[in-house]
């Protein structure tokens, strides 16, 4: 009998006598002292309008790769990170859906199959200008944008805080002029909505809807944005273009650990000053369907509570420039 057999059938009764729950091919590896470990598939990210960077934990080799929609593939660098180039006319934000089989050296097999979105270098400067947190069907809460340049809003990503660490909303490829008010509108509570991507600004029904501004709706029902919370938009590279805290009474820090890590995030990309505890948050408390949270539009962005007020009762403007008119409590 030639040894390896031996070696074969000694590791066969090594596992069977010794009673261990491990499988017979973890068992051969501690004798043998290989490693059976397949490729992990660790993420995806546009890393340029042409190139795709996929990182696995493994080095990998790619025997299959498709695009939907289709894209040409020029070239492909394999290893723990694969970068694939291709060729397209497709606008930066357009969603892509990838399915790649890779290999291991050990012939371990993975297939990957994920969506990414092409990259974006063309985005616009915009500022967030005004939030309602409050609901009373059917106006729903919603955020407003105000553009400050020409570009392409595609895959620009809103995050609230109080709904964790997933997009609330992303911007499919939408070219704007710089001046634009654009609403997110964060229910969908009526038929026939649709997101206002081309020329046509009065293409959507719904409630505050208008066709001075471009109108964007967020599936679902369910309350998204809350009276203390932390608002901020983030591009494909996770820089912050601009973002909002907000606080509904006097609290020392923050009630819970999503809303300090994301006010932390959003004050050291120096989205928010003079710091990101809650005493330096726009104050909330006041504000209802008719009384918005609004940007002072008469003065520079300085990343302040002191560029914000609420409007007074039947201020709020979806899609508009802000009202002027400041809310002031009664006296108690």
């Amino acid at each position: 009998m030639k040894p390896y057999m031996y070696m074969l059938l000694a590791l066969g009764a090594l596992v069977l006598g010794s009673g261990c729950a491990c499988s017979s091919e973890a068992a051969i590896e501690q004798v043998l002292g290989i490693n059976a470990e397949a490729p992990v598939f660790l993420g995806c990210k546009a890393v340029s309008p042409q190139n795709i960077s996929f990182q696995f934990s493994l080095p990998v080799r790619v025997v299959s790769l498709h695009f939907d929609p289709s894209l040409e593939v020029s070239s492909i660098q394999e290893g723990t990170q694969v970068e694939v180039t291709v060729n397209h006319d497709l606008p930066g934000g357009e969603a892509v859906t990838v399915n790649m089989l890779v290999e291991d050296s050990r012939r371990n097999t993975l297939n990957v199959l994920i969506p990414f979105r092409i990259k974006n270098e063309r985005l616009p400067s915009l500022i967030i200008t005004e939030l309602r947190t409050e609901y009373a069907k059917p106006k729903v809460e919603f955020l407003e944008l105000k553009t400050l340049s020409p570009g392409n809003l595609g895959a620009l990503r809103l995050f609230i805080a109080s709904n964790g660490d997933t997009p609330v909303f992303e911007f499919p490829p939408v070219e704007v002029a710089a001046g634009e008010y654009l609403v997110i509108h964060l229910r969908s509570l009526e038929e026939g909505l649709i997101n206002e991507t081309g020329t046509d600004r009065a293409a959507s029904p719904g409630t505050e809807a208008f066709p001075e501004s471009r109108d964007f709706w967020v599936p679902g029902t369910q309350k998204r944005l809350r009276k203390t919370d932390v608002v901020f938009f983030m591009d494909q590279d996770d820089q912050i273009p601009d973002g909002v805290l907000l606080r509904e009474n006097a609290d020392t820090s923050w009630t819970k650990e999503e809303l300090t890590e994301a006010a932390n995030r959003v004050h050291r990309q120096g989205g928010w000053l003079p710091s990101s505890d809650p005493q330096d948050a726009v104050l909330s408390k006041g504000s209802t369907v008719t009384r918005s949270i609004s940007r002072n539009e008469a003065v520079p962005d300085r990343n302040r509570a002191e560029d914000w007020y609420i409007t007074a009762t039947s201020g709020a403007t979806p899609g508009k420039r802000n009202a002027t008119k400041v809310y002031v409590p009664a006296a108690q």
